[in-house]
């Protein structure tokens, strides 16, 4: 009984001791926080998306109440209006931003490219990224399993079954880009919205000479420079047999899309065009008009 109680007294006062030591040891070394991280933090959406570059709401947060100036942070999630109201938290003027969204830089349907083979693995395109070109022929193109669409938080992508490509839904898109993360084919990039969420895009990423892209996708960038040569603006350029449009120099004139021999180039959210009506011949005079 004497053992028994010996043992328990002596383990009594070593978890008291070990209780005081972690105390002092915690008093020690306690580190101020600053009360302005909370009231960031709840600011912030709280999705912990990465897309502002830290690895969560609240690292965002303690950088912000770090810095000098809200230069270079952001919260593409809430946007600009929560970068004002963490503006005032922290008596900071927020940088002004542009609106981004995800675009998807691929028309390699399933007409325009048709499959070569079937892949029976793991439907994830990092997998079969890494084991071969995949289903068509074009060893730049969408994978079609849908990696993009499982790294979205906000439903914001979704596959189209008849297309095979991955399209994104403007209105949930909050430019975190975690699909971009996830594309293993660099085929996602985050845009300028642009006026009215109006935009030109070169739908392609392939970077083979133009004959051979051409043989393995019919919408594929062949490189020839027309879009290039016709641009007034300098926004396009042409490396490794591949256009690029700047949607930072671009005006959205539309000149290139018109002279793209593949339709490769697309202007999104634009009103169609309108059709040129064929000019009224002139009607033949009567015969009575002929006598006067």
């Amino acid at each position: 009984m004497n053992l028994i109680l010996i043992s328990l007294i002596t383990l009594g006062v070593t978890g008291l001791l070990a209780a005081v030591i972690l105390f002092l040891v915690a008093r020690k070394f306690k580190v101020e926080e600053d009360p302005r991280i909370d009231v960031v933090t709840e600011a912030l959406p709280g999705a912990n998306c990465g897309g502002c570059g830290f690895a969560g709401c609240r690292a965002l947060a303690e950088a912000c109440v770090k810095a000098d100036s809200l230069d270079g942070l952001f919260c593409p999630v809430g946007g600009q209006e929560t970068m004002k109201k963490v503006g005032d938290i922290l008596g900071l003027t927020p940088a002004q931003s542009d609106p981004m969204v995800a675009v998807v830089r691929c028309n390699g349907t399933c007409e325009a490219r048709p499959r070569t083979s079937q892949y029976d693995g793991s439907r994830s395109c990092k997998i079969m990224h890494s084991l071969y070109v995949g289903e068509s022929a074009c060893p730049f193109g969408c994978l079609g399993c849908g990696d993009c669409v499982a790294a979205c938080q906000f439903g914001a992508i979704t596959m189209n079954p008849e297309t095979g490509l991955p399209e994104v839904d403007e209105e949930r898109c909050t430019s975190c880009g975690a699909c971009v993360k996830a594309c293993p084919r660099n085929i996602i990039e985050l845009r300028k919205k642009g006026p009215k969420s109006r935009r030109m895009v070169v739908m392609c990423v392939n970077k083979d000479k133009g004959a051979v892209a051409r043989k393995a996708c019919l919408n594929t960038c062949i490189g020839c420079g027309k879009c290039q040569k016709e641009c007034p603006f300098d926004a396009i350029t042409v490396e490794n047999n591949l256009a690029y449009i700047d949607f930072n120099k671009c005006r959205l004139c539309r000149k290139c899309e018109a002279v793209c021999p593949t339709g490769a180039i697309h202007a999104i959210n634009f009103p169609p065009r309108k059709q040129e009506e064929p000019k009224k011949e002139a009607a033949e005079p009567t015969e009575g008009q002929n006598n006067k």
